[in-house]
């Protein structure tokens, strides 16, 4: 992981399943993963993305539930997570997501800065997840619709950080 930006973006998103991964009306999601993460994998501005150890995708893990898949990535920028979110084949998979996902009434997806090298965990991301879900968009942890630069994330931090210092 290496780069000329000094922080990167991280997402999760979170997917509530409405059957099981290997029941046939989820097959046509189940055949888009290798295509849609082969696209990841050579985007420009991809860093990294989570997948469960042996594998090449996440859908095993579960750490929000056993009916919830997660999907975790890091990118340079907004900007290339955007295009790759928006302007790839990853964007079929999203127009049919309400035929193998419900319908979330809370956020599902978390975007936050981390330092270029950083790779987040699992808890992390969810903790990040929770504190939109509480607390709505901050330069700590946003979305798409109100996004935050780096540089607010930084700033945030640290006066975070000068608040507790006694």
């Amino acid at each position: 992981m290496t780069s000329s930006h000094p922080s990167h973006l991280a997402q999760l998103n979170v997917a509530t399943l409405l059957h099981p991964l290997d029941d046939p009306r989820i097959a046509p999601f189940v055949e888009l993963l290798d295509p849609v993460n082969a696209a990841a994998d050579t985007a420009p501005g991809f860093v990294w993305r989570l997948a469960e150890e042996g594998e090449d995708d996440a859908t095993g893990l579960r750490p929000a539930g056993e009916n919830v898949i997660v999907n975790m990535s890091v990118w340079e920028s907004q900007d290339a997570l955007w295009d790759f979110t928006y302007r790839s084949g990853h964007l079929e998979a999203m127009r049919r997501r309400r035929e193998w996902f419900d319908r979330h009434v809370r956020a599902h997806m978390v975007l936050w800065w981390v330092p270029a090298g950083h790779v987040p965990g699992v808890d992390e991301a969810l903790e990040r997840l929770a504190d939109l879900r509480a607390n709505g968009p901050s330069p700590r942890a946003f979305t798409f619709g109100s996004p935050h630069s780096a540089a607010e994330a930084t700033e945030a931090a640290g006066a975070a950080g000068a608040a507790t210092t006694p």
